[in-house]
């Protein structure tokens, strides 16, 4: 019996995944040129972001991307719990080399200013918040290889977080209130290719940096307790 209804199953899937698979015009340009042009011809004096593909992630469809930062979010969240229970299960880290632990102390917070840089001109250069957000994680990253001792304290990542994430939305509240949808560039533009321009994308983007920088450096915290 159970044979025969997953015989069936798969049959009804089967059945309708061929039918949507025919419906789909495979090899055919279905772009239309149009939305390209408008979003090169109107998005600097739309956003005020030079960079046009920062003006669609974090304006045309930043909703979008505050779903991606909710699912990295969900992702640290559920990676830190599979931890969790293997912490019993330590084992001792190797001592780095003097050369990496000084260059670890003088690369730190070169690749934590790098990181911030990337992502407070995200709106003019190529970038962004993601981007960002990882290259800070990647010096917490040298900091933990290069020392056995050291460690991010849990509360300060758990709020940096936690306060980036609300501005995200409070400011895509703001853009409901005063404007016309969420996350509405309610800010004026500004002057193209100046760093006070593009409303509110600067914003948006520091609190992207900030999260995700927070959510990777807790994720490196979680794996590196499993080996002290």
């Amino acid at each position: 019996m159970r044979k025969t209804l997953s015989i069936l199953a798969l049959a009804v899937i089967g059945y309708y995944l061929i039918v949507t698979m025919s419906a789909i015009p495979f090899g055919q340009d279905r772009m239309n040129p149009d939305v390209a042009k408008v979003y090169l011809t109107e998005g600097v004096p739309k956003t005020g972001s030079v960079n046009i593909v920062t003006a669609i992630v974090v304006n045309f469809r930043g909703f979008d991307t505050l779903g991606e930062v909710t699912v990295l979010f969900l992702a640290a969240t559920g990676l830190g719990a599979m931890l969790y229970d293997k912490r019993g299960k330590r084992r001792p880290r190797t001592e780095a080399s003097p050369v990496v632990r000084v260059g670890a102390r003088i690369l730190f917070p070169l690749i934590v200013l790098l990181g911030a840089y990337v992502f407070v001109h995200g709106h003019l250069t190529p970038g962004g918040g993601f981007p960002g957000g990882v290259i800070i994680a990647t010096g917490f990253l040298l900091m933990y290889m290069a020392y056995r001792s050291y460690d991010v304290s849990h509360w300060g990542l758990s709020i940096t977080e936690s306060l980036a994430g609300m501005i995200f939305v409070s400011i895509g509240l703001l853009g409901l209130i005063y404007g016309q949808s969420f996350l509405y560039n309610f800010l004026p533009p500004g002057v193209p290719n100046t760093i006070f321009s593009a409303g509110v994308i600067p914003l948006i983007y520091i609190a992207i940096g900030l999260k995700v920088g927070s959510e990777l450096t807790g994720v490196i915290d979680n794996m590196m307790e499993t080996i002290r």
